[in-house]
């Protein structure tokens, strides 16, 4: 056994969700290792949306330009099309205007971006390994941890090249090693849902310059109706050469020993052209949330409790909310200023966001268009007209959420949760499509430009913020004082801006430092110390 390490937190699998905390943890300063048992290379494609909310993470991290950068040319159309094969039906076009590029958006300062974790992945990894206190530990296999008598945990770590196993004291342990982790039935949590909704298989194949192969628009994703190609769907990766082509059963696991992937890649191209096949991924579709996901010092985040259709591309971003949501909390309860209760908040706020994701992923994938006839949807005839026409018009008004979701990205909110402080009003409803602004405690505080190049977006985040639109003496200050006598980080940021004012809808409004609203209010709380123990969780 070697030497035993302290870190303050540790971090169990590198993927996104993990390098987005070990990422959050090491912007704040605070020291954590991560451990993942790979060398960090992605070979397969997976997420390929980074919406808008993730967008915004990246922006306070200064990387959201590498990740437009990385991802798909912005003059590649993020527009899906829905066809009968690329030499086939036209039977759907679904447009969204809102996506890719790099202009601003009325709601925020960053559109969604298509950028698979090919691309995206490496981009978090760098912003990870530049902080000081992150430390990367690659091929490294988490094996087992065990509870301290101080509060903490100490995990027994092996390293894959030399064998040699090792401990790692930490005061908080995260799992974020994907559904294969051992860690949530270690801590008693098990997942509720939908065990098995498919079998499926990804194939990764690079097709130089396809568009020269047929005569349909380049877009991001073309999905399969009709029963002709074998496929469902056939996503552009990088704008030149890259694509993922989806297969799905309801019977028994898939594998390219099973299934004769260039025929069926063939009959969706619609004609023999040359290509690579780089690898396949068989994959499991599920529809289920974790029923715990803390106990004392550990936590769960990502797909150790959350797994669902890809519909919508809500997997990944769901994760990146749950590293964001841990990061400050970890990071305020490590440095004192925060009380245990931050951490017992964690599922209390996440957890009805993951539900309300995987039921709508869940509901998006569940009308399968390849069921219907391909000879008819393909023919030239009045039957063929009208099976069209009514399948567009079905597409457009079933499946436009699944595509346009400001909604989930922007909208979801921690009413709920014990370290916010409610005000007594009716909550606005919760919408898939669109995003309303709102200052409802517990939603994200909204967008607005402070002057040409900083958005409200970009004061949030190292502390809490207290948004003072009063224009007169109100008694902020004193929430200074009480910020101040208990070492919380607070910064009281005066706006005479008549339209940033009206957006938030209150003269004060507390800001938490993921960005979410704790407290608003048109005068001073009555007791301005209790609500601070309270959103920071010491009450």
């Amino acid at each position: 056994m070697g030497d035993v390490r302290s870190v303050p937190v540790l971090i169990v699998g590198g993927g996104p969700v993990g390098l987005g905390l070990a990422s959050d943890l090491g912007w704040r300063g605070i020291e954590c290792m991560l451990v993942e048992r790979s060398d960090g290379t992605v070979f397969h494609p997976r997420a390929n949306t980074v919406n808008s909310r993730t967008m915004e993470f990246c922006r306070r991290w200064g990387v959201a330009g590498a990740v437009q950068a990385a991802g798909a040319p912005p003059e590649f159309s993020q527009d899906i099309l829905y066809v009968t094969g690329l030499q086939g039906r036209t039977i759907a076009h679904i447009e969204r205007p809102d996506y890719g590029s790099a202009k601003p958006l009325p709601t925020t300062p960053e559109r969604s971006q298509r950028c698979n974790q090919l691309f995206f992945d490496p981009v978090i990894r760098e912003l990870a390994s530049s902080f000081d206190t992150v430390t990367l530990a690659y091929k490294t296999q988490f094996e087992s941890f065990e509870r301290t008598g101080d509060g903490g945990v100490k995990a027994t770590v092996r390293n894959l090249d030399s064998g040699d196993t090792s401990q790692i004291e930490a005061r908080y342990l995260v799992a974020c090693c994907g559904g294969n982790s051992a860690v949530p039935a270690a801590i008693g949590s098990a997942m509720e849902g939908v065990q098995v909704i498919s079998y499926n298989l990804n194939c990764f194949i690079k097709i130089p310059e396809l568009w020269k192969h047929h005569d349909k628009p380049n877009v991001a994703f073309y999905f399969m109706t009709g029963d002709a190609t074998g496929a469902n769907s056939f996503i552009e990766l990088d704008g030149h050469e890259l694509w993922r082509m989806g297969l799905t059963s309801s019977t028994g696991p898939l594998s390219a020993d099973t299934v004769d992937v260039h025929s069926i890649l063939q009959k969706l191209i619609g004609k023999d052209v040359p290509y690579e096949l780089i690898s396949t991924l068989p994959w499991t579709c599920r529809s289920i949330v974790a029923d715990t996901w803390s106990d004392g010092p550990v936590f769960l985040a990502g797909d150790a409790v959350h797994q669902h259709s890809p519909a919508g591309g809500f997997g990944m971003n769901t994760g990146m909310g749950d590293a964001v949501d841990l990061g400050w909390k970890l990071a305020a309860m490590i440095e004192g200023w925060g009380g245990e209760g931050l951490g017992a908040s964690y599922q209390d706020e996440r957890r009805p966001v993951a539900q309300r994701n995987v039921a709508q992923a869940t509901g998006n994938r569940e009308v399968d268009y390849c069921a219907y006839p391909g000879d008819v949807l393909d023919a030239d005839t009045p039957e063929g007209t009208e099976l069209r026409k009514r399948l567009e018009e079905e597409i457009l008004r079933e499946k436009t959420s699944q595509f346009v979701s400001h909604g989930i990205a922007l909208g979801y909110r921690y009413d709920a949760s014990p370290i916010v402080a409610g005000d007594g009003t009716e909550a606005p409803p919760l919408t898939v499509a669109q995003y309303v602004p709102t200052t409802y405690p517990g939603a994200r505080a909204p967008h607005a430009w402070i002057d040409e190049n900083t958005s409200t977006i970009d004061i949030f985040g190292k502390g809490f913020v207290l948004m003072n639109f009063s224009g007169e003496d109100t008694g902020a200050d004193t929430f200074q004082a009480a910020a101040d006598q208990r070492g919380m980080p607070l910064r009281i940021v005066d706006s005479d801006d008549a339209d940033i004012a009206a957006l938030y809808e209150r003269k004060l409004v507390l800001v938490r430092p993921d960005g979410h609203v704790a407290w608003r209010g048109d005068g001073m709380p009555d007791d301005t110390g209790a609500l601070l123990d309270q959103v920071r969780g010491a009450a």
